[in-house]
């Protein structure tokens, strides 16, 4: 590769098409070609298992999830992610009372999906379950020819470095942007999130009982809607859209028997979210 200076003779530049650029430049960036985005991992289902929705109810519904998962490892690779639940939203709390910044709070929220994280693979153990980190992402093909399902805490790894949101100082990317992140690194074409709920309604149907159901909705649409609440956090509409690899993510109840088997099979059992063109 060739090496060139400065017009002024000063610095000494590796050629390429970035050479020399600001990279902040819209004109520049927008006439940029790439190579498209390879999908490392796309035969790889990403499950998220919500914390307050799945991990916090214990005994009475994590047990039946983790078997309806063993049932399917043979036919399907999994890369399970936890949330944090309740404990994350107690963290929380305190944190906002002792007036901690954004990044402190976000490492608190990895710390308590990191519990859920290690308590779903100890319950898996027996059938292969172990807890990865982040960094053991290329060890993903390895795991799968040892007949493991991995799991790893689904908080994105900025921790202290989270980013502050326009009002409050709680971390606006938490498990579920880290799902959808995750699935955009690998390429998964299966991208599940796990909860107690049908999946996406017009208003939180705990409060409402009359909210309406949405099957299927674009993120761009979902976005443009801007509903007071959402079953998924409102980054991953974003992240949807903009990715080259996600095609859908899917919300359904795990509460209901067969639900993962048929959504892992390309059934639509809750909420699609799609990219849209």
């Amino acid at each position: 590769m060739a090496l060139v200076r400065d017009k002024d003779g000063k610095r000494l530049h590796v050629k390429s098409k970035l050479m020399g650029e600001s990279l902040v430049s819209k004109t520049f960036i927008d006439g940029l070609d790439f190579a498209p985005q390879q999908r490392l991992y796309p035969d790889v289902a990403v499950i998220k298992i919500g914390g307050q929705s799945i991990c916090d109810r214990g005994v009475k519904a994590l047990p039946d999830i983790l078997k309806e998962i063993v049932a399917n490892r043979k036919n399907h690779k999994m890369l399970i992610t936890t949330g944090g639940g309740t404990r994350s939203r107690h963290i929380y709390t305190i944190g906002l009372e002792m007036g901690m910044p954004t990044g402190v709070i976000a490492r608190f929220g990895s710390m308590i999906s990191d519990q859920n994280a290690l308590m779903v693979a100890t319950l898996l153990s027996p059938w292969g379950g172990i807890k990865m980190s982040h960094s053991d992402i290329v060890k993903l093909p390895t795991y799968f020819a040892e007949g493991i399902i991995p799991v790893m805490h689904g908080m994105p790894p900025y921790d202290y470095f989270a980013i502050k949101p326009p009002k409050g100082r709680i971390p606006i990317h938490r498990t579920d942007v880290g799902l959808v992140i995750l699935a955009d690194l690998i390429g998964s074409r299966r991208v599940l999130f796990v909860k107690d709920e049908k999946g996406l309604y017009t208003e939180d149907p705990k409060k409402n009982p009359e909210a309406e159901f949405i099957p299927r909705i674009g993120a761009r649409e979902l976005l443009e809607r801007d509903q007071d609440d959402l079953v998924i956090e409102r980054p991953c509409l974003e992240i949807i859209q903009n990715s080259e690899v996600i095609e859908e993510v899917q919300i359904i109840n795990g509460m209901v028997p067969g639900n993962i088997t048929k959504a892992l099979e390309g059934g639509h059992v809750g909420t699609v979210i799609y990219k849209e063109d």
